[in-house]
């Protein structure tokens, strides 16, 4: 049975990335005045996988450039850990409505 050490994270990305043409096409959903986010998971601590991304060690360009902070509040009633395959099915249909899908 596969060993459950994978998160959900949302990011909470800032209003200028609404200034791309790419994620306006990539995010047809979106909402005016929602909150603009990004969905991934991971096998680290999301803190840690959020510094990540913020350096640029394999980061999602959105969230490098405007990534603001995590917002735990949106996963807290997952059980997490979990595993793969549970972490792509409770990630993305749940939270992708106004966000990027990570890896």
């Amino acid at each position: 049975m596969p060993v459950p050490h994978y998160f959900v994270y949302v990011v909470l990305l800032s209003s200028e990335v609404l200034k791309h043409p790419k994620f306006i096409k990539a995010n047809g959903a979106y909402k005016a005045g929602e909150p603009c986010v990004y969905v991934g998971m991971t096998g680290l601590d999301p803190d840690t996988r959020f510094d990540k991304h913020k350096a640029g060690i394999q980061a999602n360009r959105y969230v490098q450039q405007y990534g603001v902070r995590l917002m735990p509040e949106l996963v807290d009633d997952l059980k997490q850990p979990m595993t793969y395959k549970d972490a792509q099915y409770r990630g993305c249909p749940n939270f992708c409505v106004n966000g990027v899908k990570g890896h």
